[in-house]
């Protein structure tokens, strides 16, 4: 086995301070200076291991007399993007990360509804009601893309948010992420090919009535109504070819 290089072990212990939360977001760490005192070590070697934190976005390095490195809340985009690495590798297409969204994203409905909140339902309630002035405020009652799709991004990471299961929750928004960068594609050119105002009012009737059964705590009633919900979402943006589109298309 390789041993740890000297950077990598500094790294090692920064990250587990800003884990336990003994370095906080926005908390700027001491100066180089003293961290290099403390550890050790070189300067190149202390910007090594802020360099390997930097590529985590634990942290955000400013350089110049008022520079530091600050901690940074870290970023599910991130492990999205490594994820989505090992997807490239394997050949994996957007309909398959699809696939595995349809295990997990009604699997959280189904846990949702069992430990939802008044907050829970007020917040999924809230999206809803944007949803519906976004469709108001449209031309012809279409929405622009890029709200709709940041809306509707919204509700289902409520729902995975919410759910009560932190490993669901990190596994869900990491496959979300990643498909929606291939429905962000997809919805900004299915958007001016005719759409009518019907087809998003029956998506906000679909969030309305999951709820609904979230509220009246039927999860399998909502676990049931996510996933027929999700597979007819699948028809209309992976028409054609669009399914097939390798992963590695989207990080390009």
């Amino acid at each position: 086995m390789r041993a740890p290089k000297t950077a990598e072990l500094i790294a090692t212990h920064l990250r587990r301070q800003i884990v336990k939360g003994e370095l906080t977001p926005g908390e700027t760490l001491p100066p180089e200076v003293q961290l290099m005192s403390q550890y050790g070590v070189s300067r190149p070697t202390l910007r090594e291991a802020f360099r390997i934190l930097e590529t985590e976005t634990l942290i955000s390095v400013r350089r110049g007399s008022r520079g530091g490195a600050q901690v940074m809340q870290p970023d599910i985009s991130v492990a999205a993007r490594y994820v989505g690495l090992l997807l490239q590798i394997s050949g994996t297409t957007i309909d398959d990360v699809y696939e595995a969204r349809k295990v997990s994203e009604p699997e959280c409905a189904r846990l949702l509804a069992k430990t939802r909140t008044k907050q829970d339902i007020a917040d999924l309630q809230s999206c809803i009601e944007d949803l519906r002035k976004v469709v108001e405020a449209g031309t012809k009652a279409v929405p622009d893309p890029s709200r709709w799709s940041g809306l509707t991004y919204k509700f289902h990471e409520l729902i995975m948010q919410r759910c009560g299961n932190k490993t669901l929750a990190v596994q869900g928004a990491v496959l979300h992420d990643i498909v929606t960068t291939h429905l962000e594609l997809s919805v900004a050119t299915k958007f001016d090919q005719g759409d009518s105002s019907e087809r998003f009012q029956r998506v906000i009737k679909a969030y309305e009535k999951l709820v609904a059964l979230v509220e009246a705590k039927d999860g399998d009633g909502a676990a049931e109504h996510w996933r027929k919900h999700m597979d007819v979402a699948a028809k209309y943006l992976f028409q054609n070819d669009l399914k097939n589109k390798p992963v590695v298309d989207l990080f390009a």
